[in-house]
């Protein structure tokens, strides 16, 4: 419940102005697959420390977990 609650603030701070009903949904997606979304979420702080801005290496690492992401919205 704890978690839950952090982890909609976190969201909700990161993605301002989107719906509750979108954050309801992403939270459920995230913990869906916790695994997947860390690792996805590693990656693209790996790539921006590596010199890469935000929108590109979060483009770039959802490409390559395309696959990944779509057996999850399924």
């Amino acid at each position: 419940m704890f978690k839950e609650f952090l982890l909609k603030k976190m969201i909700k701070s990161q993605l301002k102005g989107v719906p509750d009903s979108e954050i309801d949904r992403i939270i459920m997606l995230v913990e869906k697959n916790p695994e997947l979304f860390k690792k996805i979420g590693d990656e693209i702080q790996a790539k921006i420390k590596g010199g890469r801005s935000q929108a590109a290496a979060s483009m770039e690492v959802m490409r390559a977990h395309q696959a990944e992401l779509q057996k999850v919205l399924k």
